[in-house]
């Protein structure tokens, strides 16, 4: 039985004009493994999320969350699944302790609230006040609630926004130690660094579609090539998209395109396809001004196929 499984998912607003924010979205998320649905601010992963969670009806489509459907088993969902939002507002004049306890009275079994606060590194701040904590306390305490009832599904959506990179790194590890105890958990990001790490499958989405299904591995190998070469020329007036063309057939070469006046070069080889790469610029009479080299990414990915970066503004 999959975890979640939704097919031909859509979303609509009926604002002037019409807004469509998912649209004939597929997933199948299998138990036991940590789902990332990726993307750009407005692609539609909340949306999608908020529908899974039942939070929002859809349009159309269909929905399955661990084997039931909202509108019939309600109840029965809620008890097993744990969700943290994205923007979480908890009583602010309550303790840790006592927000978990109240979370903890909605589920017929759970985890105490002791063990939920340990699980988050909270135990130390048990009795202090929600208004009291950091970000990043408050952000765990979040993911805590959504643990207290101990669910086989635990919902995240972008779950690190805003965290400076110790709280990030924190989160990280008690995601991990969900996974590792079997359960099942789906999480939207739009750090791809964060889905590299974490998810053993992902989709990435734009505009309300999925445009790209796998493992991380899977889809930074289909760039065709594990590494990028970055760099700027002076181009003697040539713009670098003419200018990138005359780099395509270098050695280990399977991509090369110009953004932002720079060049890019997804390579198989580095060490290989620099030397061709420099007497390339010789014999065009460019001058280098910069190069970086680092490993492909996801977000890389992105690029490829919607041909913008993950924080560019939709038009």
């Amino acid at each position: 039985m999959l975890a979640i499984r939704c097919a031909n998912l859509t979303k609509r607003y009926e604002s002037k004009p019409p807004v469509d924010a998912v649209r004939g979205l597929d997933l199948a998320v299998e138990q036991g493994e940590c789902f990332g649905l990726l993307g750009p601010n407005g692609a539609g992963k909340t949306t999608t999320i908020e529908i899974l969670e039942g939070l929002l009806d859809a349009t159309s489509g269909e929905v399955e969350v661990l084997g039931f459907r909202w509108g019939r088993h309600d109840h029965e969902i809620q008890q097993r699944i744990g969700i943290s939002l994205q923007e979480t507002r908890l009583s602010e004049k309550l303790s840790v302790r006592e927000t978990l306890m109240l979370f903890r009275s909605f589920y017929r079994r759970g985890i105490e609230p002791v063990e939920a606060m340990a699980r988050v590194s909270l135990v130390e701040k048990a009795k202090s006040w929600v208004r009291d904590l950091s970000g990043g306390q408050k952000q765990r305490l979040a993911v805590a609630c959504g643990l207290v009832g101990d669910p086989e599904l635990l919902f995240l959506d972008e779950p690190t926004t805003g965290l400076d990179p110790q709280s990030r790194r924190e989160l990280w590890e008690i995601i991990r130690q969900f996974r590792q105890s079997g359960r099942t958990v789906l999480l939207t990001t739009h750090y791809m660094d964060e889905a590299e790490r974490l998810c053993d499958r992902v989709a990435i989405v734009d505009q309300g579609k999925v445009i790209a299904l796998g493992t991380p591995r899977e889809l930074i190998a289909s760039l065709g090539g594990e590494h990028v070469i970055e760099f700027t020329v002076s181009a003697n007036g040539n713009e670098p998209g003419v200018l990138a063309d005359k780099f395509s057939d270098l050695p280990t070469v399977s991509a090369a395109r110009a953004e932002d006046q720079r060049i890019r070069l997804s390579v198989s080889e580095p060490h290989v396809a620099l030397p061709a790469l420099l007497a390339r610029l010789d014999e065009l009479g460019c001058g280098l001004t910069g190069l970086t080299t680092r490993h492909a990414s996801l977000e890389d990915v992105f690029v490829k196929l919607a041909g913008r970066h993950l924080d560019d503004e939709v038009t």
